[in-house]
C-alpha cells in the first residue's frame, strides 16, 4: 500500500500535514509492507529536507500513490481520479460552498474518506485537531482581551513555534482579578483548560464562580448540563441533553451576569438551544465583554458571534445595542476572537498530535482489514457513488438543498 502526502493547495495555506517525518517513519516500521511518498511542498510547516533526512522520497508528483493524505479540501482542478482520499471535505452538513467538490469527487470515481467522520464504534471521533484549537483560540482570547484593555500585548500565535512558546508568553503577563468561564469538557475545551492552568489560574467550582469574588482571576469549566436545564423541571443530565436537546433551554445567564471573559469551547447540536441570545446580550446585567469563540458557529448559540475572522485580523467587536460590529476597543462593545482554523496558528504541534492518532487508528485499517470498521464508517463515496451511510447527501449532490 502507497500512501502520499499531498501538497496543501487551499487558500488561505494551511502548513499542517497528516504525518510529520518522524511519524511517516514510525508508520514505515510498524507496517514494512507500506510505501509513503512526500509531494514536494514549499509551505509545509515540516519542510522536504526534514523528510529527506528521514529517507523518505520527496517527488513532484504522488499519482502513483494508492491512497493521498491531505488537511483541508482539495481543489477540483487537483483532483486525481480513481484514487482513496482522506481530508476535511465539510459536505457532511450539505455546505453550499462544497457541493461541488462532492460532484467533482464523484465524477473522478474518488473514494473519499472524510477525517471528520473516522469513529470508533461508538460514534467517537478518532483523529482531530480539537485539542489544539483550544490550546490556540485560549491564547488567542487572553491575547484579545489586553488589546481591548490595553493592558499588555502578546505577540500573535502564529509567530510562536510550539505551545511551549505560547505558555511562556502568557506567563509574562499579569491578569486583573477578572472571572474566566470556559465551556466544553471535550478536546477543545480541555485544551483550553491545559493553557489556563499552565498559567497558574485557580480553577473554582459553579457555586465559588456564581457566588464568590476573589482577589485573583479565576475561571470556571462548565459543561452542558450546567448551561441547560430541562424545561420541564426535571433533573437532566449531559447524556439526556444530546438525547433530546429540544426538551432543554439555556441557563447560561446566571454566569453572564458574573463572566469578564468567555471561551466557547463546547460542542453545538442542532435543536440545543443558544447559550445566549442577542437580547440577553442588551440586558445591563449581561457582563461579557471579551469571547474568544473557537466554536465558531455564525448567528448561533453565542450571538456576538455573527462572523468568522482571519488569523490576520482575529478580533471584531460586536455592539449589543445596534446589533452590528464596531470597533472592538468601544466601552460598550464585546470584544470577539473567532477565528475559524485556530490549529493552522500551531501547525507544528497540530500535525504531530493529529499524525500520532492517524497512525494509531486509521493506518492499521488498510493491513487488518478493518476490522474496527474504522474505514467503512469514514468512506462517503465509492464507486462513484455516495455509501449508505452519507446516502442523506444524495439531494445535497444533486442540488435540491
Amino acid at each position: 500500500m502507497k500512501f502520499g502526502l499531498i501538497q496543501e493547495r487551499k487558500n488561505p495555506p494551511d502548513r499542517r500535514v497528516v504525518l510529520s517525518p518522524t511519524e511517516c517513519k514510525s508508520v514505515l516500521s510498524s507496517f514494512p509492507q507500506a510505501e509513503i511518498q512526500v509531494e514536494t511542498s514549499p509551505i509545509r510547516v515540516f519542510s522536504d529536507s526534514e523528510y529527506e533526512e528521514m529517507d523518505l522520497p520527496v517527488v513532484k508528483d504522488v499519482s502513483n500513490c494508492d491512497v493521498l493524505l491531505g488537511v483541508k479540501e482539495v481543489p477540483i482542478e487537483s483532483l486525481i481520479p480513481n484514487k482513496k482520499y482522506f481530508f476535511f471535505s465539510h459536505t457532511i452538513k450539505k455546505q453550499p460552498y462544497n457541493r461541488k467538490l462532492l460532484q467533482a469527487i464523484l465524477d473522478k470515481n474518488i473514494e473519499l474518506y472524510d477525517h471528520e467522520v473516522i469513529t470508533n464504534s461508538k460514534g467517537q471521533r478518532l483523529v482531530a485537531f480539537g485539542r489544539y484549537a483550544g490550546i490556540v483560540g485560549a491564547y488567542n482570547g487572553i491575547r484579545a482581551y489586553g488589546l481591548k484593555y490595553n493592558s499588555f500585548n502578546l505577540p500573535k500565535a502564529e509567530t510562536l513555534k510550539d505551545q511551549q512558546a505560547l505558555i511562556d508568553e502568557l506567563n509574562k503577563i499579569k491578569l486583573p482579578n477578572i472571572k474566566i468561564l470556559l465551556t466544553g469538557r471535550g478536546r477543545v475545551g480541555n485544551g483550553s483548560r491545559e493553557m489556563l492552568d499552565a498559567m497558574g489560574l485557580k480553577r473554582v467550582n459553579v457555586a465559588e464562580y456564581l457566588k464568590d469574588e476573589f482577589d485573583e482571576p479565576v475561571y470556571c469549566q462548565i459543561d452542558a448540563s450546567e448551561y441547560n436545564k430541562r424545561k420541564d423541571g426535571v433533573r437532566g443530565n449531559k447524556a439526556d441533553f444530546f438525547a433530546n436537546p429540544e426538551e432543554y433551554r439555556s441557563n447560561f445567564f446566571r454566569f453572564a451576569e458574573v463572566t469578564d471573559f468567555y471561551i466557547a469551547g463546547h460542542f453545538y447540536g442542532d435543536g440545543a438551544p443558544y447559550l445566549y441570545t442577542r437580547e440577553d446580550a442588551k440586558n445591563p446585567s449581561f457582563k461579557i465583554r471579551v469571547v474568544a469563540d473557537i466554536s465558531c458557529d455564525i448567528d448561533g448559540p453565542v450571538a456576538s458571534t455573527i462572523r468568522p475572522s482571519e488569523v490576520a485580523d482575529p478580533i471584531y467587536g460586536y455592539d449589543p445595542a445596534s446589533e452590528t460590529e464596531v470597533d472592538y476597543k468601544n466601552p460598550e462593545a464585546i470584544a470577539v476572537m473567532a477565528v475559524d482554523n485556530l490549529p493552522c496558528e500551531l501547525p507544528r504541534d497540530a500535525s504531530t498530535g493529529f499524525g500520532e492518532a492517524f497512525s494509531k487508528y486509521v493506518i492499521p485499517a488498510f493491513f487488518n482489514g478493518d476490522e474496527d470498521g474504522v474505514l467503512d464508517r469514514s468512506r462517503m463515496t465509492q464507486n462513484g457513488k455516495l455509501t449508505k451511510r452519507y446516502a442523506y447527501l444524495q439531494d445535497y449532490v444533486d442540488g435540491l438543498e
